[in-house]
């Protein structure tokens, strides 16, 4: 008999208790600062966050990051941001989106616990833009702050949409050496800018 049986047959001598499965109905951990606990994840996995009191003052606030200011190609899919270098919306080719420098998206939550924002089709018209792109900005209403993954979905109704995604930092892989390397496949920055008028009269801040 080999080693694989010996083991079989040990587990069916010694079977383990059944535990059921959790309970799905809460209470959810919680935050006193859902705020303050998105923007200290969402540094902790390599992003950064601006607050706005008014979607007005995006343009403002996105003047903070040199790299956006230098930007000569920039796609943006929320005003009063602007578009720079063409008209994407004519592409019909993802491939010509790889020369973006930036993609500015609306996302639709955020989630407190680990500071992923979802996204979902089609206020993403080409989400290959999300990944193609060299720097990404996702705006977030700060309302829509939840504590929990829980509460996210909850707030995701089946069959919204075709097309969907949380987004948690830029991209970052560890997979050689356990060395970490930001923007290995994807965006080599996230930016998430949360508007809101109940934010500090300060209107933005890094």
């Amino acid at each position: 008999m080999d080693s694989k049986h010996d083991i079989l047959n040990t587990l069916r001598r010694d079977p383990v208790p059944d535990t059921g499965l959790p309970a799905l109905d809460g209470p959810w951990l919680t935050f006193e600062q859902p705020l303050d606990q998105f923007r200290e994840v969402l540094a902790a996995v390599g992003g950064q966050s601006l607050v706005a009191a008014h979607e007005g003052d995006l343009p403002h606030a996105l003047a903070q990051l040199p790299s956006f200011r230098a930007a000569q190609r920039v796609w943006s899919l929320v005003p009063p941001v602007a578009s720079v270098g063409r008209d994407w919306t004519t592409v019909t080719d993802p491939h010509e989106l790889e020369v973006l420098d930036y993609c500015v998206a609306p996302g639709a939550l955020g989630v407190a616990e680990n500071a992923a924002v979802w996204i979902a089709h089609p206020t993403v018209p080409h989400r290959a833009a999300l990944f193609l792109a060299q720097h990404l900005v996702l705006v977030v209403p700060g309302r829509s702050l939840v504590h929990t993954m829980h509460e996210a979905y909850a707030r995701i109704p089946p069959g919204q949409t075709s097309f969907g995604l949380f987004i948690s930092g830029p991209s970052k892989t560890a997979d050689i050496e356990q060395a970490l390397v930001i923007g290995a496949h994807g965006p080599r920055s996230l930016t998430v800018v949360l508007t809101g008028t109940d934010f500090p009269a300060s209107r933005f801040s890094p």
